[in-house]
């Protein structure tokens, strides 16, 4: 009687166990299926915030890249976009004060405003005011030290780039030899001016104008975070090496450009990111235009 008694208590026993064990796989299976479905929204999210660039925009081939310090997350504290105007091809690029994912609504409110603003300003002045409204707004007034370096660029047809500057990295040019690897050079057109957050804009805006870019020469924006990303040893990262080496020998391929230094930057930190990086490649890759035509920008000849 006692080792039916005995084996009675087993059997309740392994029932019970079984019993939470199938709840608990039960539960675990939710918890696997809620975080994957929290995955895909935060995905769809963040890729509805910083949309893939088209490879191609008015005879500007393109590619950008992003590295996000935040695990989990694809998308942080740095922006980009490029868009096709009637006013010339326009790009931005910034960084918003820190990184994550509490930064994209600052993102997003930057992104949408651009979005609109450079389709419809005639002027990259214009452009550059109605982004410092929409962050004043988002911010709201007690938003503490928040701000977000801007570099705002316009590529004519051409070739004449202007840009305003608010904080933010100059680009690098990469120039396509006809014998040997590419140059890469920073270039640094003209006057800087603070972050958008900190102070109001200035009256006058100090529009810089660069270097035409040639067919097959291209333009590299960058956040900060791609040179100031360490190694072990602490040894900054090479980018303007990087890029040389990235655009090789012969047509310079922004898609491979963009590539190539993420993965030299991943390599240099062993994945191990202090800030966001976003990378921004984009090559002229229009015909050359006859040697009757001028370029003008806003109005005003460049022939000396």
């Amino acid at each position: 009687m006692i080792g039916i008694e005995v084996g009675l208590a087993l059997a309740g026993v392994w029932l019970l166990w079984a019993v939470v064990s199938y709840a608990h796989r039960g539960r675990r299976a939710r918890l696997v299926r809620e975080l994957e479905r929290a995955r895909e929204v935060a995905a769809a999210a963040q890729g509805a915030v910083l949309r893939p660039l088209p490879s191609r925009l008015d005879g500007i081939e393109m590619a950008g890249g992003y590295l996000s310090a935040s695990r989990g997350a694809s998308v942080g504290g740095d922006l980009y976009e490029v868009l096709a105007t009637a006013h010339g091809v326009r790009a931005v690029i910034g960084d918003v004060r820190g990184h994550g994912l509490a930064a994209i609504g600052t993102v997003a409110a930057v992104l949408g405003s651009f979005r609109e603003a450079a389709h419809e300003e005639a002027e990259l002045a214009g452009v550059l005011r109605r982004l410092d409204r929409a962050l004043r707004r988002h911010l709201g007034d007690d938003h503490g030290e928040e701000f977000v370096t801007v570099l705002l660029l316009e590529i004519g047809p051409g070739g004449e780039v202007t840009a305003l500057n608010c904080g933010h990295p100059w680009p690098y040019r990469l120039h396509e030899q006809p014998v040997g690897p590419a140059t890469a050079r920073q270039t640094t057109p003209g006057d800087v001016l603070p972050p958008l957050g900190l102070f109001p804009l200035p009256a006058e805006l100090p529009l810089a104008r660069c270097t035409a870019l040639r067919p097959g020469d291209a333009l590299v924006l960058h956040t900060d975070g791609a040179e100031d990303a360490r190694d072990a040893h602490g040894t900054f990262f090479p980018l303007r090496h990087a890029l040389g080496e990235a655009a090789g020998s012969g047509p310079i391929i922004p898609a491979a450009v963009v590539a190539a230094v993420r993965a030299a930057v991943l390599r240099h930190t062993g994945g191990r990111l202090a800030d966001d990086i976003a990378l921004v490649a984009l090559r002229n890759d229009r015909c050359p235009l006859p040697a009757s035509f001028t370029p003008r920008v806003k109005g005003t000849s460049l022939r000396s």
